[in-house]
């Protein structure tokens, strides 16, 4: 699906990190593997630290302690506010809505849209998209966009498949209505087909969670996992990005009349460095154009790799400069979607520890 929007603006983007962090060589053991093994998987993979949140740690305190920072520093005001969209695979709650629960916590009025949607590698781009609908309502001119995972909590320690790179974290996005900018231009795919790529099998209604899914069994990888926890299919996630993702950017450069070497940077979903040099080479660009090191020092936090990639790599340029970016996200779902927009001059960009 094609998309195009217009007078809207990112005017500041924060991170919110974990302060615990973890090293692949203190998880090592856990692993069914050789330390050699292990070794050559960190260096073809980027794996070496990751950020995670400890015991009790919820989507909403991330979430909630990144506005209480805006709000704090006079970066945002709370009654300027009139959507809250919260993208995440992790609520506090089956119900109610999470963003209703931070609206409460941060005392925000009632004339105003809260709303949940659950989605995941691209859900800052899907959130975005949603962000840009509600500002063509007349009465809305500001929306925060939240993304938050704490996913560490559903993913088995003894499985090196997603446990090494898995990361937690949020990111507080305002986005406001404006009429000095130019268009943006997006697209957007899902495949419900292949939605067992990327799961937690069991927890929800259709396999709630007993003793006996609870229980950990081996793969033919030497993965211990049980159905209570995260699993994805390395091979098959990498082959769909691989395919499905660079036609999509060239789509994308196509309608909005661009060319490959006038975007200024490609901020990508983080799942590893191994898959987004690959993804460069594919597409056709130089690698630094798409930085790839969101990961070995954070982790894949899934919908927020986007914007702790925007702060961490280009942060106070952003503030100061303005920059054509290219924005995609490619994961559960199956989903992929990309925007392609200027990014610059912002109120704020910047990433704190939680």
């Amino acid at each position: 699906m094609d998309l195009v929007f217009d007078n809207k603006r990112i005017t500041g983007i924060l991170t919110i990190l974990p302060s615990k962090e973890v090293l692949f060589e203190d998880e090592m053991e856990n692993y069914n593997f050789s330390t050699a093994k292990s070794m050559k998987l960190k260096l073809a993979m980027g794996y070496n630290k990751h950020r995670i949140v400890e015991e009790g740690v919820c989507c909403s305190d991330l979430c909630c302690y990144g506005l209480n920072y805006l709000f704090e520093h006079s970066k945002l005001k709370k009654e300027e506010i009139d959507a809250l969209v919260l993208v995440t695979q992790s609520p506090d709650h089956f119900m109610p809505p999470t963003s209703n629960v931070i609206q409460g916590k941060m005392g925000l009025k009632t004339d105003m849209i809260c709303m949940d949607i659950n989605q995941g590698c691209a859900g800052f781009v899907l959130g975005l998209i949603q962000a840009f609908m509600l500002l063509d309502q007349p009465s809305a001119n500001k929306v925060v966009l939240l993304n938050g995972d704490v996913l560490s909590r559903k993913v088995s320690k003894r499985d090196r498949n997603s446990n090494p790179l898995i990361g937690d974290g949020a990111a507080v996005t305002v986005v406001e209505r404006s009429e000095k900018t130019g268009l943006i231009y997006g697209n957007i795919k899902m495949d419900g087909t292949r939605a067992d790529a990327l799961m937690i099998p069991a927890g929800g209604f259709r396999e709630p969670s007993t003793a006996e899914t609870a229980l950990m069994s081996e793969d033919a990888n030497g993965n211990f996992r049980s159905k209570d926890n995260l699993v994805m299919k390395g091979d098959e996630v990498f082959n769909f990005v691989q395919l499905e993702v660079p036609p999509m950017i060239d789509d994308l450069l196509a309608k909005s009349g661009q060319s490959k070497d006038s975007v200024d940077y490609y901020m990508f979903h983080q799942p590893n460095r191994f898959m987004l040099q690959k993804l460069a080479d594919k597409i056709g660009i130089s690698r630094e154009k798409m930085p790839s090191n969101i990961v070995e020092n954070f982790g894949n936090s899934s919908g927020v790799t986007i914007p702790v990639n925007i702060t961490h790599n280009l942060g106070s340029m952003l503030t100061e400069d303005e920059k054509l970016l290219c924005l995609s996200g490619f994961g559960v779902g199956l989903t992929w979607g990309s925007l392609l927009m200027r990014i610059g001059k912002l109120d704020f960009c910047e990433q704190i520890n939680y």
